[in-house]
């Protein structure tokens, strides 16, 4: 690893830390700080900035404020509290859940961002750490990828393993069980974690601010005289988001029901899963201003519109400076991770997820390692079974649904430390991925 690539992450990490420090838009402007320092200082090419990515956060936060603004968001916090009001402490389970399976239709974990206010509103006021559901519920829609057979990660591995005779039948009976017992065992722990809502210092000091409890306050009566005034409106709008959603994941998972185009080579390929996100979320957020009639100023003085704008301009900055140093040192990143793998073929594990912080991107990290693995002999039942630890994308707190799960939580519990790497996701993270990886290396034995 060169000098100047260790340099140049250092500034990565510097602006990160900065950034989550300065709160508000800071992680979006001073990852452009990065990218200036990186693109005029050592003259690297920038990448393209992830479009895709923040306009799917748009177009999900539209939806999702005008559902807050007509009474919805209220409605299903109303109904969440129903259930959970026997035992509160469940939501740590009952989130990333719904985000696992939602990811494994979709064959994306961005269908998380439609949930992640629902679930840190429903923790808070029912006195739960949303730390606790926020970081399960973001990992599990990370983990899921491996588990959906429409992912491009698993798509592209079995592609790969195809000369060993792996079928998709043979790599989700490995990763379905693990993840979800991984998951499952990593909510235990995770349960725990942190102090209780009551006992926090940073929320208790957040409670005497009368500028929040303000904020709160008036979030409060807004949906809650919006939704006495037109309940119907608030239900109405509740199923518009809910159906717009599963539309999401069905057409995630039956590519057939969307329209087919063909390519630069004349192929025809289905219209690609951002773009059907962005087109079915901004059709319910029209449907929901058509049939509900919200107050149009309500809908972008809402709590769910500010967090989802700020996580746009954090992904903006942030993400695009990342991908542009592992862009312009990508050879060099592959070269340490072959080197590894050639020491010991289980090491495969350390290379995945080494690469997948690095680049981002499951799929980024399939199609750049397992060729590797193949070429180097490593079987085809460890290859399967590391399969997993393409999950890395906890480990620096910039990935889209990280950012946005903190800007959604009010209370200040779901945080990036001081170091950087003592963040919110960090633990449930690693416990996440050791877990799985085990039952994965396991299962990957008796199986294949």
């Amino acid at each position: 690893m060169s000098t100047l690539f260790i340099v140049q992450f250092v500034i990565v990490l510097l602006c990160i830390l900065v950034g989550a420090q300065a709160g508000g838009i800071g992680l979006g402007v001073f990852g452009g700080l990065g990218l200036a320092v990186l693109t005029f200082g050592f003259q690297l090419q920038p990448t393209s900035p992830p479009i895709d990515v923040m306009l799917m956060i748009m177009a999900v936060v539209c939806a999702a404020a005008a559902m807050q603004a007509a009474g919805g968001l209220d409605l299903m916090i109303r109904l969440a509290t129903r259930i959970l009001r026997k035992n509160p402490k469940h939501i740590t389970f009952i989130a990333p859940a719904v985000t696992y399976v939602f990811t494994i239709f979709a064959g994306t974990g961005h269908v998380a961002y439609s949930v992640l206010p629902v679930i840190a509103e429903v923790a808070r006021r029912n006195g739960v750490r949303p730390e606790r559901p926020l970081s399960m519920a973001v990992i599990a829609s990370q983990f899921s990828i491996v588990a959906s057979p429409i992912a491009a990660a698993v798509v592209s591995a079995l592609v790969i393993l195809e000369p060993y005779h792996i079928t998709m039948l043979d790599v989700l009976m490995v990763t379905i069980p693990s993840t979800i017992l991984g998951i499952g065992l990593a909510c235990i722990f995770v349960n725990k974690m942190g102090k209780e809502l009551k006992d926090d210092e940073h929320y208790q000091k957040r409670l005497s601010d009368p500028d929040y409890l303000e904020m709160i306050e008036s979030q409060q009566e807004q949906n809650a005289s919006e939704t006495a005034a037109g309940n119907r409106n608030a239900k109405i709008s509740v199923g518009i988001f809910l159906i717009a959603a599963v539309l999401v994941v069905i057409m995630g998972s039956v590519e057939s029901l969307r329209p087919f185009f063909p390519d630069a080579s004349g192929k025809l390929k289905p219209l690609g899963m951002a773009h059907t996100i962005e087109i079915v979320m901004l059709t319910a957020g029209a449907l929901i201003l058509l049939i509900c009639r919200p107050d149009g100023t309500a809908i972008t003085r809402g709590s769910v519109f500010h967090a989802g704008m700020r996580a746009v301009i954090a992904i903006f900055g942030i993400a695009w400076l990342g991908d542009t140093l592992m862009h312009a040192h990508m050879g060099e990143v592959k070269e340490l991770v072959s080197g590894l793998v050639k020491s010991a073929p289980w090491t495969f594990a350390f290379a995945l997820f080494i690469l997948s912080v690095l680049v981002n991107s499951q799929g980024a990290t399939v199609a750049t390692l397992f060729p590797v693995g193949v070429g180097l002999g490593v079987p085809p039942e460890i290859m399967v079974g590391t399969f997993v630890a393409v999950n890395g994308y906890f480990f620096i707190p910039n990935y889209g649904p990280i950012i946005a799960s903190i800007d959604f939580d009010t209370t200040g519990t779901t945080r990036i430390g001081r170091y950087i790497f003592n963040h919110s996701f960090m633990l449930p993270g690693l416990l996440s991925l050791a877990f799985s990886l085990a039952f994965s290396l396991l299962l990957a034995k008796m199986l294949l």
